[in-house]
């Protein structure tokens, strides 16, 4: 983020993600203090406004309110509530700009404890270019950074799979 931040580009971050990083390469917190919904409308705001660069939104209750907590009921609901919003989220994409749906971790609802329960986390990309290919079992989960890195300063990057989407 501080490579595109100095760039001249937009690090928007809306939820958490400007605690997570404490600041750091971030142009523009937008904080939500409600809940993933209102992540998710502030999200659609930000692609509606002129952004150039990299919108970093983090919907924490699918880790902190259902996952952690066990609670398959909401985290089913939250999906569903997601899944409602993709239309609009995709609509407001431009031509040239991606969506990445990710975790940071895995945290099964259904798992006893209230631990991370997963090696692996989904990695979903979407836009109006992009072909339909398995990306595989990533050996980092830094390929998605470096996939960011290369998609929109044109650097190479070990690990990118920006070559494979287009």
């Amino acid at each position: 983020m501080d490579k595109i931040k100095a760039s001249d580009l937009d690090v928007i971050a809306i939820g958490k993600t400007s605690d997570i990083f404490s600041g750091k390469g971030i142009t523009e917190s937008k904080g939500t203090n409600k809940d993933n919904k209102d992540g998710i409308i502030k999200t659609i705001h930000a692609l509606k406004d002129d952004t150039k660069g990299l919108i970093f939104t983090n919907l924490v209750d699918f880790d902190m309110l259902y996952g952690h907590r066990r609670n398959v009921k909401g985290y089913k609901d939250a999906l569903e509530e997601f899944d409602n919003y993709l239309p609009e989220i995709i609509s407001n994409l431009k031509d040239k700009e991606i969506l990445i749906i990710t975790a940071d971790h895995g945290c099964d609802p259904t798992y006893k404890g209230t631990d991370h329960t997963r090696e692996y986390i989904p990695i979903l990309v979407y836009g109006k270019g992009i072909k339909n290919v398995d990306l595989g079992i990533r050996s980092t989960f830094a390929d998605i950074a470096a996939t960011i890195e290369e998609l929109l300063l044109g650097n190479k990057v070990e690990g990118s799979f920006a070559k494979d989407l287009f």
